[in-house]
């Protein structure tokens, strides 16, 4: 269909969740499309970090982490987090980064699978999983076996030999989702246990873990759960593991109580036993306040608007960019993908340091991908209008061959 101004505008005003925008501190005429690589601000994060430390540090000294809190801060986050992924209160904590967390369940999953030893994974998951399951078959002395392979081999593959299922539920790159409820059941009829990375799903559509029969799951703290730069992640384990689980990482918080400085490591009970090393107070009390933005929110109303804003904006590519050979990497329909899209183009890192230049922020990656993360607690659809316009505008006039945009810097 041929959008409308006027169309855009009823949008807008109907939006449930156009209220959330103000929560967040945006900077003036720039479009933030990259929410999926790291959240805004939440406006509050700013007095509560300030609080912790003109009071809560700078006074209270080691005083608060009783008085404030602080020795409870990554299980109060845990249970926020676990009403967003459909888990029970006691099974989400939140330590450490996705790399660690990774290790730390599949290790455990291997662990608990004696006589198997084969991880399936997808060849073009997230990089860091891939690497963590490398460095774990490397490890293993009971010879771990990674088994890479492309996505639609995936579920035929899950036999017997199968110890652990280590998958990313939405693909970092396109978007596209596996389906969690089909997995996890072939999984387990053939006694296998799953592991979902859950970096591009948390915060941006509605997630049951327990209704898919989930065993272990991992997040991070920092993309649609606006919990700031390098903000810790997140583990789940199903409470029908938690006392099997034996963590490799058996960390000082892990224990049942470290404060009585025991020469022995003995697992505290439930989810607490896969913490590691002390809570990371300032980076989760900034954290606290990204998962405060979703107080009162439906992840339903969530997962309605990303599929409206993903469609608005992949019909108004293809009606006013559609000449400038981008190509879909996504896939098409809404359901079947999370909450950014990707186009492909052989000048695309061209490309998006021209739209970055000119208020739109996006990001590239490697070999020729653009992405455009929508995230519906501050993405307007406005914002899609106009950032489509301002592409078609440099795409029309060649400006993304201005020499400047091939200068790459570390992160793209």
């Amino acid at each position: 269909m041929t959008w409308t101004q006027k169309q855009i505008k009823v949008m807008d005003l109907a939006d449930k969740l156009a209220p959330k925008k103000g929560l967040f501190k945006l900077p003036e005429n720039i479009i933030y499309l990259d929410g999926n690589s790291l959240g805004a601000m939440p406006r509050s994060a700013q007095a509560r970090v300030e609080s912790v430390l003109k009071n809560e540090w700078s006074q209270g000294l080691v005083r608060s982490w009783n008085k404030y809190g602080w020795i409870n801060l990554p299980q109060k986050i845990g249970d926020k987090i676990a009403n967003l992924i459909g888990a029970e209160c006691g099974e989400v904590v939140s330590a450490d980064s996705t790399s660690i967390n990774v290790f730390k369940v599949v290790t455990a999953a291997l662990q608990m699978q004696k006589g198997r030893n084969k991880i399936i994974s997808e060849k073009s998951n997230f990089p860091t999983d891939l690497y963590i399951l490398q460095g774990i078959e490397n490890l293993m002395v009971d010879g771990a076996k990674l088994v890479a392979l492309d996505r639609d081999k995936i579920y035929d593959s899950i036999d017997a030999e199968t110890a652990v299922v280590h998958l990313t539920h939405v693909h970092y790159k396109t978007g596209a989702l596996f389906d969690m409820d089909a997995i996890t059941k072939k999984a387990h009829d053939v006694g296998a246990l799953v592991v979902w990375d859950l970096a591009h799903t948390v915060g941006a559509m509605p997630i049951d873990l327990n209704r898919a029969g989930a065993d272990f799951a991992v997040g991070c703290g920092y993309k649609y759960l606006n919990g700031g730069p390098g903000a810790p992640a997140f583990l789940f384990v199903a409470k029908r593991h938690q006392e099997n689980v034996r963590p490799s990482l058996s960390g000082w918080m892990g224990h049942e109580k470290p404060f009585d400085f025991s020469d022995y490591y003995q697992p505290a009970r439930g989810i607490n036993r896969n913490l590691c090393g002390t809570p990371s107070v300032i980076a989760l009390s900034a954290f606290e306040e990204g998962l405060n933005t979703f107080d009162g929110v439906d992840m339903n109303d969530i997962r309605d608007k990303s599929m409206a804003l993903g469609s608005l904006f992949l019909e108004l590519v293809m009606d006013q960019c559609g000449e400038f050979g981008f190509d879909l990497a996504s896939p098409k329909k809404a359901e079947r993908r999370g909450s950014h899209i990707s186009l492909t183009h052989d000048h695309g890192f061209k490309i998006m340091q021209a739209l970055i230049d000119h208020g739109v922020i996006g990001d590239f990656r490697a070999p020729n991908i653009v992405r455009f993360g929508f995230t519906p607690l501050y993405t307007s659809f406005q914002n899609i209008w106009d950032a489509v316009e301002i592409l078609a505008n440099i795409m029309d006039k060649g400006l993304w061959k201005d020499p400047k945009y091939a200068m790459r810097s570390k992160v793209t």
